[in-house]
């Protein structure tokens, strides 16, 4: 073969593995270290997938938060795909991971808007869902997050959305149980001062205070504490019947933890984190026994439908489902609902009017979406038996 003909067989191979390369869309996206590119033209082009995000942290202490909610959401949207999609058009998932730090957030929400996205489910953690709230209202894209700040729906943002219930629906529910059912009137509060440490402890003061209870212990930590044991032996010098937890998953655990090492014997009660496998692995079961909680989903064998998603999940995955997972497939649904009333319309300002107009029966429950973006109104009230969420009785 002469250098001729060699030349012009290599650029025709080149050629050609340039054009293959081109029409294979990637996997997932992973953000914060950087992203394939994907234009956005992909997603508004006639038959070609749809674009939406999930935006989490998968890697630090909360890593936990994100991976539940990509694996629920992204479980809702490989069935839609499998029944064909939004009118043959499927729905592609670009992964993010936002660190749990609301500046990486902020970064990858950007490069997540860039792409054409049409919704995202951004972010379970408070703190970042706040910090990149502005860029997706400024954008017209669909935000779904499961954070509990409640200046996440504040009103004039047609374009947010959470897929569980408020903390203030939460806490009210636990609060009543607690202090109506339970009889309990010394309550010592323990909260962080995050975005949601502070959701929690300013809607269950104000629960308290409905009731006309006024805490005997009230102290804030940090979200990244791991030693509380000065601020705990406050606590115990106030003697309460009940400690109410308002931080997330692994440093709940640690403050339950710690409790009881230092003598403290009050029920602890909170509402979503203790439903969860990493808030029992990091207390203890023994430390844990008897707590109570308030929440939209207690366990897998609820209702039919909690033990369908169940067995697909874990068939999916390879492990059951807890809330959050439960949370972030509710949102998938509810997307793909709105999807399919907003069409041939696809893009953040059809699908949030639809997701205002529709209604779903959940998992967690029975969805119709406020001017706000609140869908859920009622919560659960459970205890932990043996190791095991179940209901009170």
């Amino acid at each position: 073969m002469t250098r001729k003909t060699w030349s012009a067989t290599l650029a025709a191979l080149l050629a050609t593995l340039a054009l293959l390369a081109s029409s294979c869309g990637g996997g997932t996206t992973s953000g914060g270290a950087g992203s394939e590119g994907q234009p956005a033209s992909e997603s508004e082009a006639a038959g070609g997938p749809i674009l939406v995000a999930t935006i989490g942290a998968r890697s630090g202490q909360l890593a936990s938060l994100g991976d539940w909610d990509w694996k629920g959401f992204n479980l809702a949207i490989q069935e839609a795909n499998a029944q064909g999609g939004i009118q043959g058009r499927p729905i592609k998932i670009l992964e993010f991971n936002d660190q749990g730090d609301p500046t990486v957030g902020v970064n990858v929400a950007k490069d997540a808007l860039s792409q054409g996205i049409v919704a995202a489910m951004a972010t379970p953690e408070s703190t970042v869902a706040l910090a990149v709230k502005p860029l997706f209202q400024d954008a017209k894209v669909v935000q779904i997050t499961s954070g509990q700040a409640l200046q996440l729906t504040e009103p004039g943002d047609p374009y947010i959305f959470r897929d569980t219930a408020p903390s203030t629906t939460i806490d009210r529910t636990l609060a009543q149980y607690v202090v109506q059912t339970k009889g309990f009137k010394k309550i010592a509060m323990i909260t962080n001062n995050g975005s949601y440490g502070k959701g929690e402890h300013d809607a269950f003061l104000a629960a308290l205070k409905d009731l006309g209870v006024e805490p005997v212990a009230d102290v804030v930590v940090t979200p990244d504490q791991k030693e509380f044991s000065s601020v705990l032996a406050q606590i115990r010098d106030a003697q309460p019947d009940a400690l109410f937890i308002g931080a997330e998953e692994v440093e709940s655990g640690l403050i339950a933890k710690q409790a009881r090492a230092l003598g403290i014997t009050a029920t602890l009660v909170a509402d979503s984190p203790f439903v969860t496998p990493v808030f029992r692995d990091t207390a203890g079961c023994d430390a844990i026994e008897g707590s109570i909680m308030s929440t939209t989903y207690l366990g897998n064998d609820a209702t039919d439908a909690t033990r369908a998603f169940a067995a697909k999940y874990k068939d999916a995955y390879g492990e059951d489902p807890e809330l959050h997972g439960a949370k972030a497939y509710d949102a998938g649904q509810l997307l793909v609902l709105a999807m399919q009333k907003a069409w041939p319309n696809i893009d953040g300002e059809h699908i949030a009017q639809a997701l205002h107009q529709i209604e779903y029966d959940g998992l967690q429950g029975h969805f119709k979406f406020d001017e706000n973006g609140e869908g859920l109104a009622a919560s659960l009230v459970g205890t932990i038996q043996g190791c095991q969420v179940v209901p009170v009785k």
